[in-house]
């Protein structure tokens, strides 16, 4: 049984790319508040940035405030990846952005809504609740989860830069350095990454160094400020690999997605070969 983190790798090598495309329905973009409005805003995406994706990141929200048939649109925008995944032959990984976390039955029937009814490959999760409510996700090691670790939002600094004092430890450390250092405790079967802001460098070294072989999802660059060069030297791991840079507005707002899609991908591949050069 292949884990999610082989399965990611293997579509990295397809198309040689880090590139994640997020899939952000925002209400005021679409030609109309509807469901099916937002169907068709993602699927002109996908069907665009197909060839130079890593992956594509859904994001529940914008779904959800659909009601019912936001539901219904979300899993055949999930749908709509497998087709094109099957024409360019090469399955593409769907990411679904929720955040999820909870205990108990609640974190079980999560999982199930997730991976089984709605077909998605991996999932953000909140690991604030602790390991229990992050393994129902786990359990399956085809399916990947990324823990949010430091986050891209100016107030990420609020509760994730805390200093902690695990037991036997004799100074404290940042929350996030603690989150990343059980995340690779937990990555027993290949499939748990972070989530790391493309718009903290420093602190993106800072977790590479303690996560040095876990995968990142890192939002942030472009429209919240990040910066491609600086988050690549920050978090690429040592074999060229290791995160993936979501990139949505300048992608979706673009006038032609596909060549922004293109653009970004060989951006990203030539930055990576120059620091691999120094």
């Amino acid at each position: 049984m292949e884990s999610f983190f082989s399965f990611l790798e293997r579509r990295v090598d397809d198309c040689s790319s880090l590139l994640c495309v997020g899939l952000d329905p925002h209400v005021a973009e679409l030609k109309s508040p509807t469901a099916a409005a937002a169907l068709d805003f993602c699927a002109r995406l996908v069907k665009a940035a197909a060839p130079y994706a890593a992956a594509f990141k859904p994001n529940s929200a914008f779904f959800e405030v659909f009601g019912a048939e936001g539901w219904t649109a979300l899993k055949q925008v999930i749908a709509l990846v497998g087709d094109e995944s099957n024409r360019i032959g090469s399955r593409i990984p769907v990411i679904l952005d929720a955040k999820r976390g909870d205990i108990a039955s609640t974190g079980q029937a999560y999982a199930r809504s997730a991976f089984e009814n709605l077909g998605a490959d991996a999932i953000t999760l909140n690991p604030y609740l602790g390991r229990d409510a992050i393994q129902p996700f786990m359990d399956d090691r085809e399916k990947g989860v990324f823990l949010l670790c430091k986050t891209s939002n100016a107030g990420s600094a609020d509760l994730q830069d805390l200093p902690v004092l695990p037991a036997g430890l004799d100074k404290p450390l940042p929350l996030y350095s603690y989150v990343a250092s059980l995340a690779s405790r937990w990555n027993e079967k290949n499939n748990v990454g972070l989530v790391v802001g493309a718009t903290h460098p420093q602190v993106m070294a800072e977790i590479r160094a303690s996560a040095p072989d876990l995968w990142f999802l890192s939002p942030g660059v472009g429209a919240q400020g990040g910066e491609l060069g600086s988050a690549l030297a920050a978090g690429l791991r040592s074999d060229g690999k290791g995160m993936l840079v979501n990139v949505s507005r300048d992608i979706s707002r673009s006038e032609d997605p596909r060549k922004a899609a293109h653009t970004l991908r060989d951006q990203i591949s030539e930055i990576k070969a120059g620091l691999t050069r120094n």
